[in-house]
């Protein structure tokens, strides 16, 4: 059997400005694990601003998303431009504030927000190409934003949830490592740290949505995800 590849798409490096650290790293491990390859990528564009993950206050200087993004794999990172959809058959979005920051502007704008030309034409082409998506914490507001009519899970936060609605999505209350899957648009999403979790929850649902996402290539999820 071919092995499956998976891209990954960051947001920078550290929760507050860009992507969640743990969930990307047990992201990565678990699509190896799972037998698959992964290739990583990133806008090559400044971060919205960069915050002091000590103390959360604002630092008065730049910093690039991709060049950030590349601390957390070694330096094994493109930018989002060399993506080919035609060579993966899946897509992982890890969270972080970057995400909602970087990515789009939900961070600011809410379900008005504005979303990255480059990331929204990657998303579109993963989905209109009938391959799957996976992802954690925050990212799902990003595929509804530019998908529509989506069902996905944040975890239960109010806010975050009723955006999804009006963005015209469905919102799935879970909590940790449940894996909301819409089989309709082959969207896999989890919570993580939309939730108080602690590190090892975090690995198990990176584990789950990764396993969720590679067996909707083959359009058969597993029993313990929800499907609604």
């Amino acid at each position: 059997m071919k092995q499956k590849k998976v891209a990954v798409i960051l947001a920078g490096c550290g929760v507050f400005d860009g992507a969640e650290i743990q969930e990307t790293v047990f992201s990565l491990l678990s699509i190896e694990k799972d037998g698959a390859a992964y290739e990583v990528y990133a806008p090559d564009i400044e971060q919205k601003h960069v915050i002091n993950h000590i103390t959360g206050q604002e630092m008065s200087e730049k910093r690039n998303v991709l060049t950030e993004a590349a601390r957390i794999t070694r330096g094994k990172i493109q930018p989002l431009t060399k993506l080919k959809t035609s060579n993966f058959d899946a897509l992982i979005l890890p969270g972080g504030f970057g995400v909602a920051k970087n990515l789009c502007t939900f961070a600011f704008d809410g379900a008005d927000c504005k979303v990255n030309p480059e990331v929204e034409s990657v998303v579109k082409e993963f989905h209109k190409a009938k391959k799957p998506i996976g992802a954690l914490c925050i990212s799902p507001v990003l595929l509804t934003k530019i998908i529509g009519n989506t069902k996905v899970t944040i975890g239960n936060d109010p806010d975050a949830s009723q955006a999804v609605e009006k963005m015209g999505g469905t919102h799935i209350t879970t909590t940790h490592a449940e894996v909301v899957i819409d089989k309709e648009n082959k969207i896999a999403t989890t919570p993580c740290y939309m939730l108080d979790a602690t590190i090892s929850q975090i690995a198990e649902g990176a584990d789950k949505v990764v396993k969720e996402t590679l067996e909707l290539i083959l359009d058969t999820p597993l029993d313990e995800s929800i499907e609604r």
